[in-house]
């Protein structure tokens, strides 16, 4: 879908680099490493991206390294498109929100580093059914033609025992006050 409006790959990684979780930062020759292409093209869509207001940059030693602009007026549609392309906005709709008590839900693995995945990696805190939340991650799947796979934190552990140095490398997604 996003291929055919936008025919730049290395312009595709970008945006879910940066717009998927805004936390994300990149400098160069990470971003050449990660996404196994050539430093001139990278080069070259950091500075679009930088003049027309999408990323900003600071000096870190003798990096140049990026971020989002979440200031920027097109932030937030941005970021929705991207939620819309990895399929995340259809697990809150399908999955999260039918699920009954869920407190929060974070999202992991490749795609919270803004790396592009078939696999979207769900930390859920919350007292849920189980057997439910297998019918509709089954159900959303095939929908979303991506693999879902998720952890199971029951709200008791994660208040007073649950590790949370293990969401360090996550970002929240929904919370039961306010979704996306």
């Amino acid at each position: 879908m996003l291929g055919t409006l936008i025919t730049s790959k290395t312009r595709i990684k970008l945006l879910l680099k940066f717009f998927l979780n805004a936390n994300n930062t990149g400098y160069l020759k990470n971003l050449e490493q990660e996404f196994e292409d050539s430093s001139n093209g990278i080069r070259v869509e950091l500075n679009k991206f930088e003049e027309a207001g999408l990323l900003n940059s600071e000096s870190v030693g003798n990096k140049k390294v990026f971020k989002a602009n979440q200031k920027h007026p097109l932030f937030k549609d941005i970021h929705s498109i991207i939620l819309k392309y990895t399929g995340i906005d259809q697990i809150i709709e399908k999955v999260i929100t039918k699920l009954g008590n869920v407190k929060l839900v974070y999202l992991g693995g490749q795609l919270a580093k803004g790396i592009d995945s078939q696999v979207i990696s769900l930390i859920i805190i919350g007292n849920i059914d189980m057997s439910y939340l297998d019918l509709l991650v089954s159900k959303a799947e095939p929908i979303l033609n991506k693999k879902v796979e998720y952890k199971i934190i029951n709200e008791e552990e994660y208040l007073i025992s649950f590790d949370r140095t293990i969401l360090d490398d996550c970002f929240l997604v929904w919370n039961s006050d306010n979704s996306l």
